[in-house]
């Protein structure tokens, strides 16, 4: 490796990635597009891993996706300059896709009549048809509700449009104009990939393109590697469990292995797939969703590793093939992102083991995205527009506060502004600031909750909120920290017919309904009593905390002007320092749960349930769950399985 020429190399890759991302989002048409930039243009090498690689917009999680199996279902050989894949199947192209409103696009950079690279785009597409407008229902429960489907096919040959195929598409989408705009915008993106990629062969030749794309990915090896020596060798466990709209959960066990410059994520033990729009997939290939934490950690403590695919080499990934995290046919898939974000607070739990002196507690674990679906009152014509990334706050972090509205797994995704909201949609934004009150205790406190109120001024009005959890189980705190505030939804607060709407499927709004949710909020990390004074007297100034809450969570009194009493709060402190509890807190409603169903027994019902049918497993759950807990005592192992070879022999 020429240590001078993989630098230069380097930046230049990621200097034409970010003006080929730039160009896609200047031109792009959807709010979701163009606005909250769920979105991407990247150059990957022709064995599927990315080398150059935007990171100042667009979606930054998916830079150790490969797009190799995308090219294999084609075939290499089947392809000539101009072709353009598309796909958006999640049950093709190695798990490329995780959910079919993902749009996906390859366009192969050919050179001396051979590939040379992968020109690879992805869409969110705000609408695919499907069952209800934007395509995504939290409660549906196989992908046949989830709009169309196109296994790869050329959508381009030689330059030339297959016709055809984007009328069977464009036939199926409620907003078909506005989505092939933003796929004309992800294509100028591409074609800008490929004239760059042959002015850096006309200037290094061929194979010294060749040579610096393997030396690039080597290089986010090499400190890849370096930066997982840091952790502490060793096994490490956490459980999450995630949110089912019938009041059940979904349990997931992560466990981690760390061995040198090597690490293992494995969730064997985890619920089956469900019914529900909650599973992804992720084939065999290790996978950013299974180990986004960690990627994040390396990039964080080596900030001048390339953004490659090579950071996920030294990782292994493993979720059981019929898990939600591992879905097969016909899993609804819609709203897995809400299911990546527990993986991501489990991997999390095992990071702060792992890291000395622990890392960060659990963020508010949800991307709220909420869309409406109306009429045109002048064309009369159905219009699908997503509005906002609903977000609450993230996890106190070891040596920091969490960041107040946004949270760590969803952080690229960037607001709308009001202005466009209320120009492209019939709603009307009351309100949106963070929730007072809301941040958790810690030496380092949780990021706030956020609050929106939006009131529907269209004669009626269809909103669909994916992406919402943490209603139930909080945010959890991390080193002696308070576990984070929980979420709400609720239609028309304070008027006749005031409804709590909890986790929200799809809703019809009259005109003049206003509907207001508030996000979680992030767990603390650290005693609270160890939290400088003068950080609680700021938050105060501010409005987010009150005097007495600042009495109560942190031992700080105030004095009516505002400053600290420091007497009497060093006084206050000493006399609670014995009632300070280190370690996680989980809230009330997991450690309620897990007295009753300790993790062992949940593993042993998961691994039960694969060998029942996979359109059976969420039926059998229930039942299972229902008979075990008519008993007084704690539900063990044992009695799953007895329970489990009763129900299957009978």
């Amino acid at each position: 490796m020429d240590p001078v020429r993989t630098e230069v190399m380097r930046n230049r890759f990621a200097a034409i990635a970010e003006e080929a991302s730039n160009v896609a989002y200047r031109t792009a048409y959807t709010t979701f597009v163009k606005q909250t930039q769920d979105y991407q243009v990247a150059l990957a090498s022709v064995e599927g891993e990315f080398f150059a690689y935007p990171v100042r917009s667009g979606v930054t999680s998916s830079v150790c996706q490969n797009v190799r199996g995308l090219l294999d279902e084609i075939g290499a050989e089947n392809l000539s300059p101009g072709d353009v894949i598309i796909t958006n199947d999640p049950f093709s192209a190695d798990a490329l896709c995780t959910h079919t409103m993902d749009i996906h696009l390859i366009r192969p950079v050919f050179r001396d009549g051979r590939i040379v690279a992968l020109g690879w785009a992805f869409i969110h597409a705000s609408d695919i048809g499907g069952s209800v407008p934007g395509s995504i229902s939290p409660t549906n429960y196989e992908v046949f509700q989830e709009g169309v489907r196109i296994r790869p096919s050329l959508l381009y040959k030689a330059g030339v449009l297959n016709e055809q195929l984007w009328h069977f598409f464009a036939d199926n989408s409620r907003i078909p104009d506005l989505i092939w705009g933003d796929l004309q915008a992800m294509i100028s993106g591409l074609t800008l990939l490929d004239r760059r990629t042959q002015e850096l062969c006309d200037r290094f030749g061929t194979e010294g393109f060749l040579d610096s794309v393997r030396d690039v990915i080597a290089l986010s090896e090499l400190k890849a590697r370096q930066a997982i020596a840091r952790l502490k060798d060793g096994e490490y466990v956490f459980h999450e469990y995630l949110e089912a709209f019938d009041g059940s959960h979904v349990f997931m066990h992560a466990r981690m292995i760390v061995a040198g410059e090597t690490l293992e994520m494995d969730f064997s033990g985890s619920d089956p797939q469900v019914r529900y729009a909650l599973n992804f997939t992720t084939s065999e290939r290790p996978h950013p969703f299974l180990c986004m934490p960690v990627v994040n950690w390396i990039q964080t403590v080596e900030p001048t590793i390339p953004m490659t695919g090579g950071m996920i080499r030294p990782i292994r990934t493993h979720a059981p093939r019929g898990t939600f995290m591992n879905a097969t046919f016909p899993a609804a898939m819609g709203n897995r992102w809400v299911a990546v974000m527990r993986v991501y607070d489990a991997i999390l739990g095992c990071l702060n083991q792992a890291v000395p002196g622990g890392l960060a507690a659990a963020g508010s674990g949800q991307a709220g995205i909420i869309s409406v679906a109306s009429l045109d009152p002048r064309t009369g014509r159905q219009h699908v527009s997503v509005v906002e990334p609903f977000i609450g706050g993230s996890g106190g972090r070891v040596r920091a506060d969490g960041v107040d509205g946004i949270d760590q797994p969803v952080a690229f995704l960037r607001s709308a502004p009001v202005e466009v909201v209320e120009v492209e949609t019939p709603l009307v934004m009351r309100h949106f600031a963070f929730e007072p009150g809301s941040a958790a205790a810690g030496r380092h406190r949780g990021g706030h909750a956020m609050r929106i109120e939006l009131e529907n001024r269209a004669w009626a009005a269809t909103v669909t909120v994916r992406g919402l959890d943490r209603f139930r189980f909080q945010p959890w705190g991390a080193a002696g920290g308070a576990s984070g505030h929980s979420a709400s939804a609720v239609l028309n607060p304070g008027r006749p017919g005031e409804r709590d709407l909890g986790k929200i499927d799809v809703l019809d709004m009259g005109r003049g309904d206003v509907l207001r949710m508030i996000t979680p909020a992030g767990g603390g990390f650290g005693d609270p009593l160890d939290r400088l004074p003068a950080l609680v007297a700021a938050d105060v100034r501010d409005g987010l905390l009150s005097h007495a809450q600042a009495e109560e969570r942190y031992g700080v009194v105030l004095l009516p002007d505002g400053e600290v009493a420091s007497e009497a709060t060093e006084m206050l402190r000493r006399g609670r320092r014995d009632t300070a509890t280190p370690g996680f807190s989980h809230g009330a409603a997991r450690e309620d749960l897990e007295a009753r169903w300790p993790a062992s027994a949940s593993i042993a019902l998961a691994n039960a349930m694969l060998s029942v049918a996979p359109r059976l497993r969420t039926f059998w759950i229930k039942e299972l769950r229902a008979l075990l807990d008519q008993q007084e005592e704690q539900v063990t192992a044992e009695a799953v399985r007895q329970a489990s070879q009763r129900l299957m022999s009978g």
